[in-house]
């Protein structure tokens, strides 16, 4: 069997084990029927013109720099992966060590991967002055740009890493390299989701046990209460950058952690920081970043075969300026390859995420029973965050990751419906 053919086997295998599990793990309904119809979102219900006004004007400005970064980047990667300009910075920038392969990759991989850094950097530059006008971010330019350059190093390191496997495995074995590495990639990604909170998170935020006293026993006895497992919640210093209040779950089995930014401690009153949490345990408790992960497996794997059948095209490879898959120089297409499928498939993560937000909150509101104080959460929330009210629905479903604030208010009205309790009044002015 020729080395396209196994690649076609393997795509339509990891493909359909990638749909499946997308189609029975995600909860694509978090609530049943509503009796009498769901309660439609409405952000001028609970929020005033005002307030919607200011969200959507912090939303005008940041949109530009934000997706002129993600435009551009694409742009490069194509324009020196689909041309033999690519091809020919990487056997430049490795001439005066010899020219080796190996070189090849590590100092052109460098080289392209600084390019499409540069090009970028401008723009979320821009977006960072955006984020300091309206009150989001308090970081300083030199605390930027260390995170910026960490940021790219702990991308790059791996990535360089990677590519100097795949290409070894394509020189010595091309027919078997492809599948091999599809299998290699969905084990990265486990291993990479395993130890994210150990190495990843403490490069950018400091950690400490919550305080003792009465909120870090009503949060434990909540996560006793609801079968979760939990030794301790962490709180992150996100004060040091920015103003949002958050909390998320990371990491799963013996790296399981639930953070809570500082700035929540000390915004949030205590109820609201109960229903925060319970959140989160909803996500532990349905072992949603255990689940997204062998999702991101699967889809790895299947992005792996699709990487491999275009970078292994005849015609893409002559546009490329490369002689084969493993030449070194093929390594731009390859970059270029994998910028288009990470953002063909971003929709469809953005969808599986904001389905298991919405699964999440129902989950808070089951553990609480309290959806009078969800909806002020999610109003605090909002206006802390400058959110957003009334999103384009196009945008909204291309790169949103969470539900609405409209949709999550609207959430908590049908559960309120549904459990026979009084609906949540509107808490605007």
């Amino acid at each position: 069997m020729s080395g396209q053919k196994v690649l076609v086997v393997c795509l339509v295998v990891t493909a359909a084990v990638l749909l499946v599990a997308v189609a029975l793990t995600t909860p694509w309904r978090p609530l049943p029927d509503i009796p009498g119809g769901a309660t439609a979102p409405d952000a001028a219900r609970d929020f005033t013109a005002a307030e919607i006004a200011r969200g959507r004007e912090l939303a005008d400005h940041a949109r530009p720099p934000a997706y002129l970064s993600m435009a551009l980047s694409l742009v490069v990667a194509l324009l020196l992966g689909l041309t033999t300009l690519g091809a020919r910075l990487i056997a430049a920038v490795a001439r005066p060590l010899g020219g080796g392969w190996v070189w090849q990759i590590l100092l052109g991989g460098l080289v392209l991967l600084l390019i499409g850094r540069a090009v970028a950097l401008p723009f979320d530059a821009r977006l960072e002055v955006v984020r300091r006008r309206y009150g989001l971010s308090v970081q300083t330019w030199s605390g930027w740009w260390l995170d910026a350059a960490k940021g790219f190093a702990m991308s790059a390191g791996p990535a360089l890493g990677v590519a100097l496997a795949l290409f070894a495995l394509v020189r010595h074995w091309p027919r078997a390299a492809w599948p091999i590495a599809a299998g290699a990639g969905a084990l990265l990604v486990v291993a990479i989701s395993f130890l994210y909170p150990l190495l990843v998170e403490p490069a950018f935020n400091k950690f400490h046990s919550m305080p003792e006293g009465p909120l870090r026993t009503s949060l434990l006895e909540l996560a006793e209460k609801d079968g979760v497992p939990v030794e301790d919640v962490l709180v992150a210093d996100a004060s040091r950058r920015t103003t949002a209040l958050n909390a998320y779950v990371s990491g799963f089995g013996a790296t399981r952690r639930i953070v809570v930014y500082d700035t929540t401690l000390r915004s949030a009153s205590p109820r609201e920081i109960e229903l925060i949490t319970a959140h989160e345990l909803g996500h532990a408790k349905r072992n949603d970043v255990l689940h997204g992960t062998l999702i991101g497996a699967a889809g790895m794997a299947a992005g792996v075969c699709v990487i491999g059948l275009l970078t292994t095209w005849r015609p893409l490879l002559n546009r490329a300026g490369a002689d084969g898959a493993g030449d070194p120089r093929a390594l731009a297409l390859l970059l270029a390859v994998v910028a288009v499928v990470t953002t063909v498939s971003g929709p469809a993560q953005m969808l599986i995420s904001r389905r298991l937000e919405a699964r999440a909150d129902v989950h808070a509101l089951d553990l609480t029973r309290d959806p009078d104080a969800f909806v002020a959460m999610q109003r605090r929330l909002a206006l802390a965050n400058r959110s957003n009210l009334t999103p384009n629905p196009v945008l909204h479903v291309l790169f949103g990751s969470h539900p609405s604030t409209a949709e999550r208010i609207a959430l908590a009205r049908d559960w309120a419906k549904l459990h026979g309790v009084p609906e949540p009044a509107s808490p605007r002015p």
